[in-house]
Order: C-alpha cells, then structure tokens, then sequence
C-alpha cells in the first residue's frame, strides 16, 4: 500500500491486516467501512489516501 498525505507519498509497504468489524478479509466494497494495518507506519490522518496495489511478476519469453 501507497500512503499519499497532501499529493506527497509518505510511505510504501506492505499492507498488514484487514479488517470488516472482527472479520479477516481480502477486498472491502467501496463506501463500507474497514479496518487496517499497515507494516511499519502508523501514522495515517483524517484526509490521507491510501492506495493498493498488487505487483506482479512475470517470466519473460523468447520470441
């Protein structure tokens, strides 16, 4: 996860945990609550964007 306070990146990690009320969950649907934790930040505010993404690796081929 990306955390993005003011159009500045202020951290890159690993998303943690995620939480709906007690439940573990892999995806939250747009405008419910949630609940996370990130790796080594724990500094997010009110107004604070965080984004999600996944990388994915891909062998490369011989054409």
């Amino acid at each position: 996860v990306r955390v993005v306070r003011n159009d500045v990146e202020l951290f890159d990690g690993k998303l943690e945990s995620l939480k709906r009320f007690k439940d573990d969950v892999r995806e939250v649907q747009t405008g419910y609550e949630c609940g996370m934790s990130v790796v080594g930040f724990n500094d997010i505010k009110t107004g604070d964007i965080i984004e999600a993404y996944e990388i994915v690796m891909e062998a490369q081929t011989l054409r």
